[in-house]
């Protein structure tokens, strides 16, 4: 599929992208993300100053992403010991017969 132009909206700012077909919804919807999360800043908190509410968006994402890494990392560390593990049983069981 090709590329097509786009414009979406963040912080009250028009961004024109060139972006895949198929990434458009993904972009459009991490774009509503990022605008909900400033709107819930600027209702829970003081700050005004789009700059500062667009650092705090972007923290609480990186984080999140970071977050998930890790837990990936953990999980695919974990199914790794126990593939090693199993492959221990088995090499055990065949070797016996």
């Amino acid at each position: 599929m090709g590329e097509i132009s786009i414009k979406i909206n963040i912080a009250d700012r028009v961004y024109p992208l060139k972006v895949n077909m198929e990434e458009e919804e993904i972009i459009r919807r991490a774009a509503k993300l990022i605008n909900d999360r400033i709107k819930e800043y600027q209702e829970n908190y003081a700050v005004r100053d789009k700059q500062d509410l667009l650092a705090m968006s972007v923290l609480h994402y990186a984080t999140s992403s970071l977050k998930a890494e890790k837990k990936v990392t953990v999980e695919d560390s974990e199914v790794a010991d126990k593939v090693y593990q199993l492959d221990n049983l088995l090499t055990e069981f065949f070797s016996k017969s």
